[in-house]
C-alpha cells in the first residue's frame, strides 16, 4: 500500500502476474507453490482496491480473465491500448499468433537466452544452472552485437526488419 501511495500520479498501470511452476522453476525452488484460485481472488481484490485509490490499474499477465471480475484488467501487459496512450499515437500492428493462450501483448518476441540473468531469481524459468549462468556473464563482450560472447563460426546473423505501426492519422490519444 506504501508503494502504491508514492507512485501516485507518476504511474497509471501496474501489472502482476502469479507462479506459473515450470520444470526449471521446480527444481531451482522445490519449496514454492502457485497460490490456489482463492489465494489468486484475494490478492486481486486487495490489489485493485490499492490500485483504485492511487489511481493505479492493476492489470494481470498471463492470467486467465476470471480476474476481470474481482477488478483487474486482464488484457495482456504490453497490449495495443497501453503502448497507444504511452505513446500518445494509434497502432495498426501485424496480426500474429500470441505466444501463450492468455497473453494478449503486442511484442512477443523472446530476443533473451537461457541462462544468461545474472538476477538469479529462483522463481524464473529462463535459468537452469546457476554455474552456467555465471559462466556466461563472463563470456559477455558489451562491444560484441550478441548477449554471450562474439561471432562463432557457423552464426548466422540476420537483419530483423523493422516497420512502423504508428497510423500516423493526426490522431491523437488521451492519457486519461
Amino acid at each position: 500500500m506504501q508503494d502504491a501511495e508514492q507512485l501516485k500520479g507518476y504511474t497509471h498501470n501496474c501489472t502482476i502476474s502469479f507462479l506459473d511452476l515450470y520444470e526449471k522453476v521446480k527444481r531451482n525452488a522445490p519449496d514454492l507453490r502457485p497460490p490456489t484460485k482463492e489465494e489468486q481472488i484475494r490478492i486481486a481484490k486487495e490489489f485493485a482496491k490499492i490500485g483504485k485509490s492511487n489511481n493505479i490499474t492493476i492489470h494481470a499477465c498471463c492470467e486467465k480473465n476470471f480476474l476481470s471480475e474481482y477488478g483487474l484488467k486482464c488484457n495482456g501487459c504490453m497490449s495495443q491500448e497501453i503502448i497507444e496512450k504511452s505513446i500518445n499515437c494509434k497502432l495498426e500492428p501485424p496480426k500474429k499468433k500470441n505466444l501463450r493462450q492468455e497473453c494478449n501483448c503486442l511484442m512477443g518476441s523472446d530476443i533473451g537466452a537461457y541462462n544468461t540473468c545474472g538476477h538469479l531469481c529462483k522463481y524464473c524459468y529462463a535459468n537452469s544452472n546457476k554455474c552456467l549462468v555465471i559462466e556466461n556473464m563472463r563470456k559477455h563482450n558489451e562491444n560484441s552485437p550478441f548477449l554471450i560472447g562474439n561471432n562463432q563460426i557457423g552464426d548466422k546473423i540476420t537483419e530483423a526488419k523493422q516497420k512502423s505501426w504508428i497510423t500516423y492519422q493526426n490522431e491523437q490519444i488521451s492519457f486519461i
